[in-house]
């Protein structure tokens, strides 16, 4: 058995969308905080079964064996495929997925166009040099 699961990726009207429903959401003086991967450290390059496998077990379920496969770079958007194959019924399961890898300054200027000021990028804690997390505050005073 062989099922597919197509992703879709987000569009910029969706992204800038995404920000204004938060910013509406937020009080006054309220932060979002999220991660964004680095496009320059290129993280699809290492997206193959050899550099991506993983053989998990699941308990009272058998194993899982799981890996990445590149499988387009057009532009800024990346596409790979994500395999699962249940050791215990032979069942495989693909998952198509598309990311958008923004740069700095476009997520930077996407967030002050959404009415966010921006406090804070640095580097990922469990991921330095390859991730960015970003602290953009809503104006106004907390109450």
């Amino acid at each position: 058995m062989t099922a597919n699961v197509a992703h879709v990726f987000v569009t910029d009207e969706e992204w800038s969308a995404t920000l204004r429903g938060i910013h509406g959401a937020l009080r006054s003086g309220g932060h979002l905080v999220f991660e964004a991967r680095d496009p320059a450290q290129r993280p699809w390059l290492r997206w193959n079964r050899d550099a991506t496998y993983q053989k998990l077990t699941v308990p009272g379920g058998g194993s899982v064996e799981t890996w990445w496969d590149l499988t387009e770079v057009k532009g800024d958007y990346v596409s790979y495929r994500r395999t699962y194959v249940f050791t215990a019924d032979g069942a495989t399961v693909t998952s198509d997925s598309t990311r958008r890898f923004r740069s700095r300054t476009e997520i930077e200027g996407s967030l002050r166009s959404a009415g966010y000021t921006l406090v804070d990028v640095h580097d990922a804690p469990d991921r330095p040099g390859f991730e960015w997390i970003f602290i953009a505050r809503k104006p106004g005073s907390a109450s």
